[in-house]
């Protein structure tokens, strides 16, 4: 490596799995840019010291997946808008001994169902699964697109709640309609856009979604990508179309690339590279 080879990594538990060094290095190859980034396996209670070990081996920055991505914020000596909202960093720059912590999950999401599925999420009727780490990353991105109406639920519709107080403000000043209904009473036939971001997925566990929710005019959208999950397939079984999260895997990494390096990759010949893998 020469002097001008920036280093970085992306840090979880587990990582081995990651994508993130694959999608960086083909940016930079594009870009004609000089870069070595590698996966690093952070032990659970420890991340502030593996964020000082790259600080300390003169990493440029990193990225941060589960399940760091809450402490990730509480490090960070700064932090961009849409980090701040979310309380959540998945993105980290190192300048001048500081820390500085981006969110660009709710952007890759965004520019996915925008950019690639063609879906504008303007006026529309958006219903979102989930009120973790993953949801709360996202809905100002989501909230910025002016739909109609976004509504959350979720198993414990109390984390719901939560949210839609946080969020209030915001959603007032972009003049969308936030709602809370719980699973159960989700009404039929309603939603242009419903997102799952729970964690479900993991386990392929099913949401308790009726079937009516579901129909031939929306999409559904998983976070997870790499495999066709009990939700995709329920939503399948009645006719609508869906997609994975795999594009908005590569557009956050895109966003993350902009950030520490001024150039914007293109996205769409990655995605194809990764799903023809």
């Amino acid at each position: 490596m020469t002097e001008l080879t920036k280093h970085f990594a992306v840090i979880g538990n587990p990582i081995h799995h990651s994508l993130s060094p694959q999608i960086h290095k083909a940016f930079a190859k594009e870009a004609g840019i000089s870069i070595d980034y590698e996966a690093v396996l952070s032990p659970l209670d420890q991340l502030q010291e593996t964020i000082k070990t790259l600080m300390t081996q003169k990493f440029n920055g990193a990225n941060v997946t589960l399940p760091f991505k809450k402490e990730a914020y509480v490090l960070s000596n700064k932090h961009s808008h849409q980090a701040s909202i979310a309380e959540a960093v998945n993105t980290l720059e190192f300048k001048d001994h500081e820390i500085i912590g981006h969110n660009t999950d709710g952007i890759g999401l965004v520019r996915d169902l925008e950019q690639n599925l063609h879906i504008h999420l303007a006026n529309q009727k958006i219903l979102l699964i989930g009120a973790g780490g993953a949801a709360e990353g996202v809905i100002y991105s989501m909230l910025e697109k002016e739909p109609s109406e976004l509504t959350l639920t979720n198993r414990t519709i109390e984390k719901s709640n939560m949210i839609q107080n946080k969020m209030y403000a915001h959603a007032r000043s972009f003049n969308v309609n936030l709602n809370v209904i719980e699973i159960a009473k989700l009404p039929d036939h309603y939603f242009d856009v419903i997102i799952n971001a729970t964690s479900a997925s993991l386990s392929d566990a099913d949401l308790g979604i009726d079937n009516k929710v579901f129909h031939a005019k929306c999409l559904a959208y998983d976070m997870m990508y790499g495999k066709e999950t009990s939700f995709l397939k329920q939503a399948k079984s009645q006719s609508a179309s869906s997609s994975d999260g795999l594009g908005m895997l590569v557009e956050q990494a895109a966003e993350a690339f902009f950030i520490w390096h001024q150039v914007k990759p293109q996205t769409k010949s990655v995605i194809h590279l990764l799903r023809s893998n």
